[in-house]
């Protein structure tokens, strides 16, 4: 960690975060008109500065990586502070992908006429300046900025002190890019300083500067954020995620979802962490499951019909049902079929994202119809819960919340709206 912004006085924090959110406004006002073009263009300089930068990304990275397993980290959370080639390369093709989405400001959202002769549209409109308060994986700070610059947006962000020297070689590239296409460099501002009292300036609201909060972590920031925060707040809760193999699944299929569900990055918000089985195949289906499960080195606590199939399951208690691992560790549980599923999701779920394999396009449709998730899937994983892969080219984060946005936030949902009302020497009588 730098020492140079360790020990920072409370006031200095403050005063430096009120410079940070001025700047931010000041370039917000001018990215709320700025045409696609020049968004565009910044955001292709942004994706070469950070293929240009790849090295001391990668060097800085490898210093936070050392930090985090000399503190003794799982090692989920080090996947999620780790970058590599592949990975850098992935920031920057995600970078390009929002960059090829259509514009989404000032589309044309509805219109219509009124008998009076007024002519009415509702127009989108960027939010203005959108705070992120994020933990360990560097990425976010890439797809935050670029999903904020390209709905016109100013970012405010603020990653965890474990990712900070990697965060801050990441920016330095990002304000390169803006430089490079004549675009304010405080367009896409990353908070100079690890110091937690930083966080404190943003919930108050930067003196009237911050319009969101996004808070992208564990469910103590988001909890602390929601509790404290003066601005609106798009709620990214923990993803306690189930996927619910239904009596009319395919073995093969549940299996393969299930163990790519749980076993992809067992550290993503969108992993399995609850596997349902329907009683109804459970004498088949659930002890090549589960020995699926332990061969991938999973660790699965179970109930009492789980832990029947294999020695090296142990007992799951009721905290097990609404747990985020974030982890090789999934629980399983046996359930009498369709509605006591989705009674258990209600009850243990924390709305993210929930899945159900079936062939039975019946069952299916209730399922997508009746769990009240921000993402439900049938017959795919949890794991496609990303922004990216909804062809959003990224996220900002899951919203679980139902104000506003829900879902991947991406750049649609950075946006707000506008009435325009066009009359001819129109008054109201």
């Amino acid at each position: 960690m730098p020492d140079e912004n360790r020990g920072m006085e409370d006031g200095n924090v403050i005063a430096v975060m009120r410079k940070v959110g001025q700047a931010a406004r000041s370039a917000a006002r001018i990215l709320a008109l700025a045409p696609a073009p020049a968004k565009n263009a910044a955001l292709e300089a942004m994706a070469k500065a950070i293929l240009a930068s790849e090295a001391a990304i990668l060097a800085a990275n490898a210093q936070d990586v050392a930090d985090a397993l000399a503190r003794g980290q799982i090692a989920s959370y080090v996947d999620r502070l780790t970058l590599d080639e592949k990975r850098v390369a992935g920031i920057a093709t995600a970078i390009r992908e929002v960059a090829a989405q259509p514009d989404p400001v000032g589309r044309v959202l509805a219109s219509w006429t009124r008998p009076n002769g007024l002519e009415f549209e509702r127009v989108s409109t960027p939010l203005g300046v959108v705070g992120v308060i994020f933990e360990s994986r560097p990425n976010v700070l890439a797809d935050a900025g670029a999903l904020c610059l390209k709905a016109g947006n100013a970012a405010i962000l603020r990653g965890g002190s474990e990712s900070f020297r990697t965060c801050s070689e990441i920016a330095k590239a990002l304000r390169a890019g803006l430089q490079a296409a004549g675009l304010p460099e405080a367009a896409i501002q990353m908070v100079p300083t690890p110091d937690r009292s930083a966080v404190g300036a943003m919930l108050a609201g930067l003196d009237g500067n911050l319009d969101v909060l996004v808070p992208r972590g564990g469910k103590n920031l988001v909890s602390r954020v929601q509790a404290e925060a003066r601005v609106p707040v798009f709620a990214h809760l923990e993803g306690v995620n189930h996927t619910y193999v239904h009596a009319g699944a395919a073995l093969d299929m549940a299996v393969a979802v299930v163990l790519n569900a749980k076993m992809r990055r067992t550290g993503v918000c969108g992993a399995t962490e609850t596997l349902l089985v329907d009683q109804a195949v459970a004498p088949v289906f659930l002890k090549p499951l589960v020995k699926a499960l332990l061969e991938a080195g999973c660790e699965v606590r179970g109930d009492s019909r789980t832990l029947s199939v294999d020695p090296h399951v142990k007992p799951a208690d009721d905290t097990d049902w609404a747990t985020e691992y974030l982890d090789a560790i999934i629980s399983v549980k046996v359930v009498s079929g369709l509605d006591a599923a989705l009674a258990h999701i209600e009850r243990y779920g924390s709305h993210h994202t929930d899945a159900i394999v079936t062939d039975d396009e019946a069952a299916a449709a209730r399922f997508l119809a009746e769990v009240d998730s921000a993402i439900v899937l049938h017959n795919a994983s949890t794991q496609f819960a990303d922004g990216g892969e909804f062809g959003f080219g990224g996220e900002i984060g899951i919203a679980t919340g139902r104000m506003h946005a829900r879902g991947p936030v991406g750049a649609e949902q950075l946006c707000s709206f506008k009435y325009r009302v066009k009359g001819q020497g129109t008054v109201r009588p």
